[in-house]
């Protein structure tokens, strides 16, 4: 097999920096709750299909932690669950739609990384899913660690950090590879499945969630247990909007904090007589938080009432394909969320 030398790092880097350019021509956004609110809906783009981030149902409504992280936002700024357009984009046009304002907010299993952040005109509002990358094969291959993968090749999408940390990896083990590019997620899957390579390499949530929709199948694959990179998944928006990313990250905060303070769907509406100070602010019988975040004082009760807590969110979504909490618990219980005090 060709070696990963062959691949051209240098075509990699300009793969980046294509993906990179239009943004240093990116105005900063304008008022984007003004716009969000006149247009009397927020547009988020999503995944195409990616089961326990965002799946389309048979009505047609997108479910999973990412389509809810859109839902919570969209409640913080218009108070409507409902009012929310969510829109599939693919790897490659994923910045381009939110830069251009075709999208206001990006909520797609997206990698935090300085380059994205510094270069491509985007805040990221805070770690929804704290990840890293992995490799799947099938399990009739014997395979049990991906330092067994020397030689072979490994299906990926382009345009992704996904081929940066992959050739990094192999290079620090004195391993080489070769990538099998294809952009279109469903097509890189049957890649994998149909035998084209040897390996599928994404986010290792994303391959728990595909081994899983296997059904009866899944035993036949194996997530290999080694962790290539760290991969902070964050909902992303333009920068330059500090009101609108105000509100953003601060409804990511208020989804942790209400696990933290025991605050669910079901029982945030009844906390008006609780003597904890911190549910008081929480829930804007004190504080005036709301107000300084230009929303109304029960932001954050619409919110959980919308969508509950992280916990609930990630139970809901990710806890049904087995994906562990892991480093995605609250710092209380060993994981590492962590919200700032709303106070």
């Amino acid at each position: 097999m060709r070696p990963l030398a062959l691949t051209g790092l240098g075509g990699l880097a300009a793969a980046f920096l294509s993906v990179v350019t239009p943004a240093l021509a990116q105005a900063p956004s304008a008022d984007a709750v003004a716009a969000i609110r006149a247009r009397g809906a927020l547009v988020c783009g999503v995944t195409p299909s990616t089961v326990g981030f965002a799946t389309p149902g048979t009505d047609g409504r997108f479910r999973g932690i990412d389509a809810d992280y859109c839902r919570a936002i969209a409640t913080a700024v218009l108070g409507d669950v409902e009012k929310v357009r969510i829109v599939p984009t693919t790897t490659q046009q994923r910045f381009t739609q939110l830069q251009s304002g075709d999208i206001d907010v990006l909520s797609r299993v997206t990698t935090w990384t300085l380059g994205r952040e510094a270069a491509l005109g985007l805040v990221f509002v805070g770690t929804n899913v704290f990840d890293g990358q992995g490799f799947m094969v099938k399990k009739s291959l014997g395979i049990s660690s991906a330092k067994e993968l020397n030689g072979a090749t490994i299906c990926m999408q382009p345009g992704s950090t996904t081929e940066l940390n992959a050739a990094d990896w192999f290079r620090a083990q004195g391993l080489s590879m070769t990538p099998l590019l294809i952009e279109d997620i469903d097509e890189v899957r049957k890649a994998f499945f149909s035998g084209r390579c040897d390996a599928y390499s994404t986010d290792s949530t994303t391959l728990a969630a595909l081994r899983y929709n296997q059904g009866a199948n899944a035993d036949q694959f194996v997530v290999l247990p080694e962790l290539i990179s760290k991969e902070p998944l964050s909902v992303a928006i333009r920068k330059g909007d500090w009101r609108f990313s105000d509100i953003a990250r601060w409804t990511h905060f208020a989804l942790l904090t209400a696990e933290e303070l025991g605050l669910t769907a079901a029982n945030v509406d009844q906390q008006a007589a609780s003597t904890n100070p911190d549910v008081q602010r929480f829930i804007g019988r004190s504080g005036d938080l709301g107000k300084m975040l230009g929303l109304e004082p029960d932001w954050a009760v619409r919110v959980i009432k919308a969508v509950g807590n992280y916990g609930e969110i990630w139970e809901r979504n990710l806890g049904p394909i087995g994906i562990p909490r892991g480093m995605n618990n609250l710092w209380n219980k060993g994981g590492l969320q962590y919200a700032p005090p709303m106070r």
